[in-house]
């Protein structure tokens, strides 16, 4: 199962109302998630830019943007900021799989190219 860090933040009405009344927010959220055959592994309040923030499981990143489409089309949250984490032990893989992949950067000018834009007329 792929794992999601999603940022949130709340609008103004639903911070007044958790202000005067804390619910818990990651029994709501740890349901929303295994409500789309994912799960919760940690959910944290925070300061700064965004509220709170979650790492999920779910079962692909189209299962993610509906959950995440979910709380946001609720009005409590500004739209929700995600990304698909990947495990450390990963990424000699990818790099090795990247070795493989021929890509030309657009600044990037062939000799014939080059020679063009530098003769006159």
């Amino acid at each position: 199962m792929a794992k999601y860090l999603a940022l949130s933040s709340f609008t103004g009405q639903p911070i007044k109302r958790f202000a005067a009344k804390p619910p818990d927010r990651a029994a709501v959220v740890r349901s929303l998630a295994e409500s789309a055959g994912g799960s919760l592994y940690c959910y944290y309040r925070m300061f700064g830019q965004d509220d709170g923030m979650g790492i999920f499981g779910q079962p692909g990143s189209h299962t993610r943007t509906a959950v995440s489409l979910a709380a946001t089309s609720s009005g409590a949250f500004t739209p929700v900021e995600t990304h698909e984490l990947i495990e450390a032990s990963d990424l000699t893989a990818i790099a090795e799989r990247a070795q493989g992949i021929a890509y030309q950067p657009p600044w990037h000018l062939t000799s014939t190219q080059a020679a063009h834009l530098t003769t006159p007329g």
